[in-house]
């Protein structure tokens, strides 16, 4: 059985390739997971991901939050930045998803700033 689409599985890298399958089901731009937990206390992962337009980009919202509640994962603690939906970001806990226009995703570049930490391949079965 897939790992990724047991609900009853607990682990947090689950929920995060969930979110990532999610959101690059979405869209056309690149899909990332990056491994922060060596270095942040917050969260573990960073999901970050892309849109063309801000319509989009809450619709890639709303897909990851979809997802992850049908796998057994965790509503978000918090959401940031629905009123302009330019970045928005979906709080986990565990795990954070960063779903930004592309404007700013190219403007903020997270994953050049996170580029020293490894990155999780989320596209191959466990």
């Amino acid at each position: 059985m897939d790992p990724v689409a047991d609900a009853t599985s607990t682990d947090p890298l689950t929920w995060v390739k969930v979110a990532a399958r999610a959101a690059a089901a979405k869209t056309d731009e690149p899909t990332v997971v990056i491994d922060v937990g060596a270095v942040l206390a917050v969260t573990g992962w960073f999901v970050i991901t892309g849109a063309a337009n801000t319509r989009l980009v809450r619709a890639l919202v709303a897909e990851v939050e979809l997802k992850v509640a049908e796998a057994g994962g965790p509503k978000p603690r918090r959401i940031e930045g629905g009123d302009t939906n330019r970045w928005v970001l979906l709080d986990y806990g565990d795990f954070v998803v960063h779903v930004l226009l592309d404007t700013e995703r190219e403007f903020y570049d997270l994953e050049r700033l996170w580029s020293d930490m490894p990155v999780v391949d989320w596209l191959t079965e466990d």
